[in-house]
């Protein structure tokens, strides 16, 4: 009888500590859940001051990739561990590298989670925005409401950015979609959807419609008075000799006695179309086309006098020349073509480097490359932002093929060997420097502020920076099979040679209706807007004769290479 009573209390211990388990394994998934909903539904809060210099990212040696296991350390991440950066750094990217899964994260919460009518009602009386809010529209494959701009920022979405953005675009409608995407347009292409499907909330910005999945919120942005619109991204293509057959062809021609420059660009934007032909007092509308090959442009003194003597002659005549001088600028429409980017169609079996020091423009050249190639490029590291900012390669495994080149920053000897070939991009190390800590304090398209250049944060960067911007330089050179030197500023100079040079380097026949879509959105968003600089010289006199004699050391490498030297201004007078 001892026995069966023993095995009974046995056995009952054991249902209840299976209970025990089950009831925290509960709570746990409970906890977990109920955090996951307060990071969708709240943005962070910005940190109140930024960590100590030497706590921020280490050169990306010390960075990781998911599924393939930590990087091999450089020393000057070997620098930064040792002074307590190597772990911050870790947790940084790791967070950076979580943003495409709390993207999903947040439409399956969502969906799951639906807010009732009164909140939807709620959202929309409360938001506050320049524009007026339209309403709920399908977004998807074979239903886009809007064909424009894109832009993506899972951390700071708001409806004014995506408004401001549209607006500074040319276009007059704004869309978000999954709270973090901005697209914009001049019309509306898809039917209206039920409001509750746009549920979503902006990233940064409580109370605002942000659409929903494979939805947008759409907002028609402030009006403006004719010719007060301000454009970004129009580009003045040249001065061309086209025929009236040629012309006819145009799907927009409008007259207008009183035509300006603006007022041309600001009609065919509103056609979205990305090209502007225009002669007083005819304005024409049309598509990238080999028409404007670069090597037919004109002085452009013939166009401008061409225009003088048809200003006088516009009221005896309304009908265009059979054969005349035509003014072309690129408008901030992007067109269709350009917006087509893929996957290499073959895994390649070499691998190349898009090789930087950081700051020095990679992401901006990355951008150019896969306009002018339609290839992805992909990524030594993943950076959750640039891929939603539409780096698909990013999330991409960095020796899969698929790629046309892949970003790095690395320097060591065993890294640069990884690769078949390279193109090494070299800019200006003062401009490198104060870039590369703008995006350390202010991110991809921020600034510094006054009191970060002014502590003591700066000059410990340029003494851990500027020695690695000299060995990066000098280790591609020496370790690097097959080499591309890039110069940051030629490449801003005279973008659509270089761009010629880069694709075939990289073994890609390009078309000139590339070449025009890389020149008419070569900025992109990828750029850091405007020159902001502190209001004193960040270099001290110390730093200068430093940073001058590595100009030098890499100056002399890169001639005894047989390449050519740095550019003059880099060279210290």
């Amino acid at each position: 009888m001892v026995v069966p009573l023993s095995k009974l209390h046995c056995l009952l211990k054991r249902a209840q500590m299976l209970l025990l388990c089950l009831g925290i394994a509960y709570l746990m998934a409970g906890s977990i859940l109920l955090l996951q909903r307060s990071t969708i539904k709240t943005a962070p809060p910005n940190p109140p001051s930024l960590p100590p210099l030497l706590s921020l990212v280490a050169p990306p040696a010390a960075l990781g990739t998911a599924g393939i296991g930590m990087r091999a350390r450089s020393r000057w991440a070997a620098v930064q561990a040792v002074s307590g950066g190597g772990a911050k750094a870790s947790r940084n990217w790791t967070g950076s590298r979580s943003l495409g899964v709390q993207h999903l994260h947040r439409r399956w919460f969502h969906s799951l989670l639906p807010e009732s009518p009164e909140q939807k009602v709620s959202q929309h009386r409360n938001s506050r925005h320049k524009g007026t809010y339209i309403g709920c529209f399908l977004h998807n494959a074979s239903d886009r409401a809007l064909g424009g701009t894109m832009l993506y920022d899972l951390r700071k979405m708001t409806s004014s950015l995506c408004q401001d953005t549209c607006s500074e675009s040319g276009y007059q409608f704004a869309g978000l979609e999954y709270g973090a995407e901005c697209h914009c347009g001049n019309r509306i292409s898809s039917p209206q959807a039920p409001e509750e499907d746009c549920s979503l909330v902006c990233r940064g910005e409580r109370g605002s419609p942000c659409g929903g999945v494979g939805r947008l919120s759409i907002y028609k942005v402030e009006e403006q008075l004719p010719g007060h619109r301000k454009f970004r991204n129009i580009h003045h293509r040249g001065c061309f000799k086209l025929t009236n057959s040629t012309i006819g062809t145009f799907p927009i021609h409008s007259f207008q006695l009183n035509l300006t420059t603006q007022s041309c660009i600001e009609t065919c934007t509103d056609k979205e179309l990305p090209l502007a032909v225009l002669k007083r007092p005819h304005c024409f509308c049309t598509w990238t086309s080999s028409l404007f090959n670069i090597n037919q442009q004109l002085d452009k003194q013939q166009c401008a006098e061409n225009d003088s003597q048809n200003h006088t002659e516009s009221s005896e005549s309304t009908a265009p020349a059979e054969s005349d001088h035509y003014q072309v600028y690129h408008t901030p429409v992007l067109d269709s073509r350009c917006k087509e980017r893929m996957f290499l169609p073959q895994r390649s079996s070499s691998l190349v480097a898009l090789s930087s020091f950081p700051g020095a423009g990679n992401t901006w050249v990355r951008h150019l490359i896969e306009l002018v190639t339609g290839y992805y490029t992909g990524s030594f590291y993943f950076d959750g932002s640039l891929y939603n900012r539409g780096f698909k390669g990013e999330k991409d495994y960095w020796k899969s093929g698929r790629s046309i080149c892949v970003k790095t920053h690395e320097s060591g000897q065993k890294e640069i060997e990884m690769f078949d070939s390279a193109i090494l991009l070299i800019r200006n190390p003062y401009r490198s420097l104060i870039a590369e800590f703008n995006r350390k304090c202010a991110g991809h398209l921020g600034h510094a502020s006054e009191a970060q250049w002014d502590s003591k944060e700066w000059p410990e960067f340029v003494s851990s920076y500027a020695p690695w911007w000299a060995s990066h330089a000098l280790s591609w050179l020496k370790f690097g099979r097959r080499l591309l030197v890039v110069h940051y500023e030629e490449l801003q100079k005279a973008l659509l040679s270089q761009l010629r040079l880069i694709a075939a380097f990289l073994n890609v026949t390009i078309t000139e209706e590339r070449l025009l879509c890389a020149q008419s959105n070569q900025d992109g968003h990828f750029k850091r807007p405007g020159a902001q600089r502190p209001s004193f010289d960040p270099f001290t006199p110390d730093m200068r004769g430093m940073i001058d004699s590595f100009i030098l050391t890499v100056d002399q490498a890169l001639q005894s290479r047989n390449f050519s030297g740095l550019p003059q201004e880099y060279l210290p007078r």
